[in-house]
């Protein structure tokens, strides 16, 4: 019955990449289709009125008259939303608001989720997921067990009109009944706000279910993963699950955490797929096998513009529609949405690596860099430079953060890291040094600012004990769920908090 299952799920699958194949040639005949379709939509909302939506034929019309959002600019539309007013940024009656506090803010955010934003994008863009990965293994068996769904939480909020929560658990909450037959946990302990007891259950319950995918972001699965370890006295994964063969990540970076997973399941036939989705929408998909690369998805009610980052600072910064974009260049990304977001800037940053089809690569955050002298280091770089440092050395990274250190007196400045190791490197000060000469290859801005010391001395290192970012995460409330470790932060706003928790756990 299950191989059955199985060969009827994957042709479901498989139907749906002649539509893909669509888009890939007609890219901005995609988009502009769907811009015109949001606009019209959109005409008699609060919004579409303020703007006068009915009268706007053009990207460059909607360019001039719409001015470029974040989240405080929309915060009073989104909170009258919250409290069940409706018609105000889209038709469509929401109901559903995904938390995201994001990586540079300790600040809630709560981003509307409408049915059509559900169904149309990420709903699709999961089974769009599967289908690229039965298409590049078709003879793969992932219907014959069930996937193992390490999502969060949700609440209905004080006012009881509106439910928020991490986006997973929202789209586990609405899940359709014959998805349901294929995931594991089941809804109640997947929604469990305690993430350390739901983790706990899913490790004993998880070692009697055969388990044939992983889902999730790295951080947490890893936690999930040791735990189970330790519970069954296994030496890795695939001897609790034989049939493990899919992991579908995204959230963070896959880069600092590819050797952990090496050691969890070390099999050469394990699939790796990444996908690139955030509370305010689903965008990309990795489509090719072995690669650090992503199909943006152009069909999923989502209108993008990208504004190029040295044009980031400007009153009114110029953006790029997506046949003017160039390779290898940082953009900001910008949407336009089937939930109301409009001209939203997301806070990520991308590059293109391909055109004709559209690809990118997740290359940071538009506040999380440091360039605090003038070297503009962004995440992609540290992640990149951290890569070097482990494979020279043998290390293998858990988690890192980053931020300056400032001028004093006539002393340089410098980057201070706070570093987690699963595996010490043979050396901690080549470590070090590895990464300083990784960062000056790669960023041509350091490599000047440290030239002779002049403005940036060699990078300050604290290798920190195993467990010291999980505690600072529990202390800040930020386990499980969509939560991540911050990367780079250009203050110290993060740093100082894990050193002082560092020294009263040393002193």
């Amino acid at each position: 019955m299950a191989a059955l299952v199985n060969s009827i799920l994957k042709w479901i699958m498989k139907k749906r990449v002649h539509q893909i194949e669509l888009f890939k040639q007609y890219p901005n005949e995609v988009q502009e289709e769907w811009f015109h379709d949001l606009i019209k939509t959109a005409q008699a909302t609060e919004w579409g009125k303020k703007y006068d939506y009915e009268s706007i034929s053009s990207v460059n019309d909607f360019k001039e008259r719409v001015p470029i959002q974040d989240y405080d600019s929309l915060k009073p539309y989104i909170e009258r939303m919250m409290k069940g007013e409706q018609n105000i940024l889209w038709p469509s009656t929401i109901k559903w608001f995904a938390k995201s506090s994001g990586t540079t803010s300790d600040r809630s955010k709560y981003i509307p989720v409408s049915q059509e934003a559900l169904e149309e994008c990420h709903y699709a863009g999961g089974k769009d997921l599967l289908s690229i990965y039965c298409l590049n293994r078709p003879n793969n068996n992932l219907f014959e067990g069930k996937g193992l769904v390490l999502g969060g939480s949700h609440q209905i909020n004080a006012l009881g009109k509106t439910s928020s929560g991490d986006l997973s658990a929202i789209i586990v909450q609405n899940l359709p009944f014959w998805a349901e037959y294929h995931r594991f946990p089941d809804i109640d302990l997947t929604l469990n706000p305690n993430f350390e007891e739901k983790i706990e259950k899913i490790a004993h319950l998880g070692l009697t279910e055969n388990i044939t995918s992983l889902s999730g972001v790295p951080t947490w699965n890893v936690v999930l993963a040791k735990r189970m370890l330790e519970i069954s006295g296994k030496l890795n994964l695939l001897e609790i699950w034989p049939n493990l063969e899919f992991y579908f990540h995204g959230g963070v970076s896959f880069k600092p955490y590819r050797e952990q997973f090496k050691q969890l399941i070390p099999s050469d036939s394990m699939y790796y797929l990444e996908n690139y989705n955030a509370s305010e929408g689903y965008f990309a998909i990795q489509d090719l096998p072995d690669s650090d690369e992503m199909l943006l998805m152009l069909d999923y009610g989502i209108y993008y513009e990208f504004m190029p980052m040295e044009n980031f600072h400007d009153e009114y910064p110029q953006t790029l529609s997506l046949s003017e974009v160039e390779l290898g260049k940082n953009y900001a990304i910008i949407i336009s949405t089937n939930a109301g977001l409009w001209r939203y800037m997301i806070g990520d940053t991308v590059r293109f690596t391909s055109r004709y089809p559209f690809r990118i690569q997740v290359s940071g955050r538009t506040k999380q860099y440091i360039n605090a002298f003038g070297e503009e280091l962004i995440v992609d770089n540290a992640e990149d430079g951290i890569r070097e440092a482990c494979d020279k050395t043998g290390a293998i990274i858990k988690d890192f953060t980053a931020g300056p250190v400032y001028f004093e007196r006539n002393e340089a400045g410098a980057h201070e890291w706070i570093i987690e190791l699963s595996k010490e490197p043979g050396s901690r000060s080549e470590f070090v040094a590895v990464l300083d000469q990784a960062l000056r290859q790669i960023n041509s801005d350091y490599d000047a600012k440290r030239f002779n010391n002049l403005a940036l001395k060699e990078p300050i290192v604290h290798f920190a004990e195993e467990g010291t970012f999980y505690q600072w995460m529990k202390e800040r409330g930020k386990l499980g769920g969509q939560n991540k470790v911050p990367r780079l932060s250009n203050d110290r706003s993060f740093l100082d908090p894990i050193i002082q928790m560092i020294k009263e756990k040393r002193g």
